[in-house]
């Protein structure tokens, strides 16, 4: 209860591959100005004719350019699936990506109200970068790692050393992470960050030389929205 808290008040970030509390006085100052009396006063005359036509406030709207979707296994709370997905969430994924300013958005984390399953697809089809997590075999997983795949956008695949990368992908590049016990996997957490901050990278770099089945055997294949 107290974590779940802290992460709600912003006090429990991840730092240098740990979460850290940070003081308050730092949570303070990173929060957004607050508009004063007269700014917050916009009548609909004054209000710009973009801004009358919209119903979705540009304070919510997601800038996609700096999104990562993470496609993971989540299970239910408490869990192993929950208990695994949390860890590399918070220790691995988070981490890495900072250096490249994404944040990472979870399926369980998406904040806006609506269809959940719409907002999956519309992160999936619009993130500038997917980190799919292929451990335990989740069919979820697989669903919505294919429709990257076949949108060819750029993407990065992990998988617990414990399960076999399946038959469709074992070709392709798949960092393992061997969660065997944490004396094994604590010492390698700065290489399995090093590997991921590699491959995203390269994904980023030329987002269309996508490496995955689709793309590999119908090259020619665009898909357009």
């Amino acid at each position: 209860m107290f974590i779940v808290n802290a992460k709600f008040l912003g006090v429990l970030k991840p730092l240098a591959g740990a979460e850290r509390i940070i003081p308050v006085e730092q949570v303070l100052e990173e929060l957004p100005a607050t508009p004063t009396e007269s700014e917050s006063k916009v009548t609909p005359a004054q209000a710009s004719p973009d801004q009358s036509r919209t119903s979705v406030p540009k304070s919510v709207a997601q800038d996609w350019d700096k999104s990562c979707f993470y496609i993971s296994p989540i299970g239910e709370e408490g869990t192993e699936q929950r208990q695994h997905a949390d860890l590399f969430l918070g220790s691995i994924v988070e981490p890495t990506l900072e250096e490249f300013g994404l944040s990472v958005v979870r399926a369980d984390k998406i904040g806006k109200p609506g269809m959940i399953t719409a907002q999956i697809i519309e992160h999936i089809l619009k993130s500038k970068l997917v980190i799919a997590d292929l451990s335990y075999h989740n069919p979820n997983v697989f669903y919505e790692l294919c429709l990257r795949h076949v949108c060819r956008l750029p993407t990065v695949q992990i998988i617990r050393k414990a399960d076999k990368i399946p038959f469709d992908l074992d070709q392709f590049r798949t960092i393992q992470i061997d969660t065997t016990n944490i004396f094994t996997m604590v010492p390698n957490l700065q290489t399995y960050k090093a590997e991921i901050a590699t491959q995203v990278r390269m994904a980023l770099k030329d987002p269309d030389s996508a490496d995955n089945p689709v793309s590999t055997f119908h090259p020619n294949l665009k898909v357009s929205f």
